[in-house]
């Protein structure tokens, strides 16, 4: 199978944070200074964090204590509203650099150094779509996720 090849547009700095801002008022959601402060946390780690590093750092950064199930609730609406992914395996989201593309990513994480990227192969994931269906499952949503090491670390 060949990997689905489409254009990213990949955003980065205030320009991902704009790009979010539009993409949460547009839903018909508030752009809140605690919505941007996770967001641009989230967006600073390059990698996947959890939570309550984040809540860590935002309280750290405040002087005020940011429970992490505010900052878990945020997170979920920003995976709902494509803005950032969560990595099942390790609990732990990931900012989406190209929130303008709704697609299933295929993630790839490194056990040793915790960098994580993705691939899209579209194949993959209908096909993942099909056999659910045929098992009787209903709107199918694919997380897959390869662990292994990093180029890097392999080396």
């Amino acid at each position: 199978m060949s990997a689905d090849v489409h254009p990213h547009r990949e955003l980065a700095g205030d320009a991902l944070v704009a790009a979010a801002q539009t993409v949460m008022e547009s839903a018909g959601e508030n752009w809140t200074p605690m919505r941007e402060a996770v967001f641009r946390e989230l967006a600073r780690h390059g990698g996947p964090v959890s939570a309550y590093d984040i809540a860590d750092s935002l309280s750290a950064a405040r002087a005020k204590r940011v429970a992490a199930n505010s900052v878990y609730r945020i997170l979920d609406l920003f995976v709902r509203a494509n803005l950032a992914n969560r990595i099942e395996s390790a609990n732990a989201y990931l900012v989406n650099n190209h929130p303008g593309c709704r697609h299933d990513c295929i993630f790839m994480i490194c056990d040793t150094c915790g960098r994580a990227g993705h691939i899209d192969d579209r194949a993959i994931t209908e096909a993942l779509r099909e056999r659910g269906a045929e098992h009787g499952f209903a709107a199918v949503r694919p997380v897959v996720e390869l662990r292994g090491r990093c180029a890097g670390c392999a080396s």
